[in-house]
């Protein structure tokens, strides 16, 4: 990687990391159902896990799904089936208890799992690649996961923000019901582009 494709590299994140998608809308959700704070292991969760992710598929994930494409195929149809199975989940999503007793928001582990079948993680992990270490070199590689390491985490979390900010206005049992469905909706919507 030459260093003048950084700032390319750095928009590139900078957008796809903050444009809506599964990871976005979870933590909007999260935001407003369970607040900023609890909800940083699963910010953390989508940074860490998608960096690793981007490392991964740069230095051999990539050279399988050239070699057997039918396993990126597989990997896109468990990802839209999850995808499809946590929208049921966010739509039927009820009001919290705010005792702390009942709901829980996604573990770092959970996020960090999750990425590998979030259909647009995959999407950019790969065009990231492509684009910016198409020699998968070492070096080239980790400079990629390293720039999505540094953007991911403050641009997820602009979204835990905002849905912490809606909380407000989501304190009647009938707008959060709108609002989740809406979160569903929309999550389901996502996945138009992949299909």
């Amino acid at each position: 990687m030459t260093y003048d494709l950084i700032p390319a590299l750095a928009a590139f994140a900078f957008v796809t990391s903050v444009t809506p998608g599964p990871n976005n809308l979870m933590l909007m959700t999260s935001g407003a159902n369970y607040g900023f704070r609890r909800s940083i292991p699963h910010m953390l969760g989508i940074a860490v896990g998608f960096t690793v992710m981007v490392a991964l598929v740069g230095v051999g994930l990539m050279g399988l799904f050239d070699a057997v494409p039918v396993t990126y195929t597989v990997l896109k149809v468990a990802g839209i089936a999850y995808l499809l199975w946590l929208a049921w989940k966010i739509a039927n999503a009820g009001m919290p208890d705010t005792s702390g007793r009942t709901g829980k928001p996604m573990t770092f582990l959970q996020a960090a799992a999750f990425q590998w079948v979030n259909p647009k993680a995959w999407q950019m992990a790969l065009t990231a690649i492509t684009l910016y270490a198409p020699d998968r070199s070492m070096w080239s590689v980790l400079v990629v996961a390293m720039i999505f390491g540094a953007i991911n985490l403050p641009t997820v979390s602009s979204w835990t923000i905002l849905g912490q900010q809606m909380s407000r206005v989501l304190s009647s049992p009938l707008r959060l019901r709108v609002f989740n469905v809406t979160m569903a909706a929309l999550l389901v919507a996502s996945l138009l582009p992949v299909l």
